[in-house]
């Protein structure tokens, strides 16, 4: 969602428009003293220096959001090079990194700490199910990487140029998709834990009646269409943050939102090549 419908932005205090807000950002007369406290060499001094930057002012940036962006990446990059030689690790990570992940997704406040951890444990279950599909599909995770890098380039070019936005109504169709597809995913993971359905990818292996096509592709291209979207309205959440002036620390929530968002576009990929070369 973007920041007008994020919980961590519309309910802090730090968004709201408030009069000591407007003077403090814009320049209003409450950022200075009385000019009789001046001589007219201070105010012609004063008038003279550069204007305050975002960070020296203490608000976000797209400078912070990146180096967040690419810190947590790289832990979990540390994290899948373990997970890769250590498969044992990959269920513990996929549990560990779906708490962490719930819990900072409803934190109010970021915490880096927990934001990191995350990302650590959330790269020790791709680690693991990287290298478990590397062993019997050679080349998948090459091309899972060059398919997630290639989606994120083709939709920040996208919405750099204006070409797409997250408007009210897309928003609200991606809601109702995602939450078709996490219904969908649930009881897909609950038939194959039961036993009901004993192939590999559960109903997604199944092929779609009268065709040769499996039912995980159809989906598969589905749902990286909304993740690429997610990226599109985490992108407009932090350009929206940016303009707003928020806190610095939201940058960690930010980079804490596009890493999420990059894992489960990577797993989308990695699972949809995987059941198409399966079925080859």
């Amino acid at each position: 969602m973007a920041l007008g419908g994020n919980p961590v932005f519309a309910n802090n205090k730090n968004f709201k428009d408030t009069p000591s807000q407007r003077g403090r950002f814009n320049g209003g007369a409450d950022t200075l003293a009385a000019p009789a406290q001046y001589s007219a060499q201070q105010l012609q001094d004063m008038y003279n220096k550069p204007a305050a930057n975002s960070a020296q002012t203490g608000r976000m940036t797209y400078d912070d959001v990146i180096m967040k962006t690419v810190f947590t990446l790289a832990l979990v990059l540390v994290g899948a090079g373990i997970g890769w030689f250590v498969p044992a690790l990959m269920l513990p990570g996929a549990i560990v990194g779906l708490v962490l992940g719930l819990v900072n997704a409803f934190k109010k406040e970021p915490s880096p700490a927990l934001i990191l951890a995350y990302a650590f444990f959330e790269g020790l279950f791709l680690g693991g199910i990287s290298g478990v599909l590397e062993s019997s599909l050679p080349g998948i995770v090459v091309q899972a990487l060059l398919g997630t890098l290639s989606v994120f380039v083709v939709t920040l070019v996208l919405f750099r140029n204006a070409k797409i936005r997250a408007t009210p109504k897309m928003t609200r169709f991606f809601v109702i998709a995602l939450a078709g597809y996490a219904l969908f995913s649930l009881l897909n993971f609950g038939l194959m834990v039961f036993g009901a359905i004993d192939n590999p990818w559960g109903l997604r292996s199944m092929d779609i009646p009268g065709t040769n096509i499996p039912f995980g592709v159809v989906l598969g291209l589905l749902a990286i269409g909304l993740a690429a979207f997610s990226l599109i309205v985490d992108f407009t959440s932090i350009e929206q943050g940016v303009q707003r002036g928020v806190p610095a620390k939201y940058s960690w929530t930010a980079a804490f939102g596009l890493t999420v968002t990059l894992v489960w576009l990577y797993v989308e990929i990695l699972r949809l090549l995987a059941i198409i070369r399966g079925n080859d």
